[in-house]
């Protein structure tokens, strides 16, 4: 049960090739991957585990060997949360920066269309922000979590630079 089938090493080693590329490939899918879980996100986190527990495990099947991974894991995590929340520039290439999708009332359809914000995330982000026309909209931008922020312009203001 505790004995392992390979070196510990191996195991710590595993584990960060395979986060690192599952961290790579997340990041390069795009901030909507990460910022709103649907049904399909979902069912995507439980395959992606499945399929790279074979990389991460090899034929080991002890539980030391899953505990030492899921150990590796989690520094690894909070070794890359330390690592962005000191440094911009990492921060900047892990998690990206915020994209600008609307301004002073003209939705750029293209970059919609590139960061993968459907017209209807967009009418709800809309909706949340309490806007009922695009006119209002002062600046929109994806976060890097995927949300959608809105600064309105109050209607019929004198400040139209003022976010509501």
């Amino acid at each position: 049960m505790f004995e392992l089938s390979m070196p510990w090493w191996e195991f710590v080693l595993r584990a960060v090739v395979v986060y690192v590329v599952l961290l790579v490939m997340i990041r390069l899918s795009g901030k909507r991957t990460i910022g709103q879980f649907t049904a399909f996100d979902v069912l995507l986190i439980v395959l992606l585990g499945n399929a790279v527990q074979n990389a991460l495990l090899g034929s080991d099947t002890s539980m030391a060997g899953g505990l030492l991974l899921a150990a590796t894991l989690i520094a690894l995590n909070w070794v890359v949360g330390f690592v962005t929340a000191r440094s911009k520039g990492a921060e900047r290439l892990l998690e990206g920066e915020p994209v600008v999708l609307a301004r002073d009332g003209h939705v750029f359809r293209e970059v919609l269309r590139r960061e993968l914000v459907s017209r209807e995330d967009f009418a709800k982000a809309m909706r949340e922000a309490g806007c009922g026309d695009v006119g209002l909209i002062r600046l929109a931008l994806l976060e890097t979590n995927g949300h959608i922020t809105l600064l309105l312009r109050k209607p019929h203001s004198q400040d139209e630079g003022e976010a509501v």
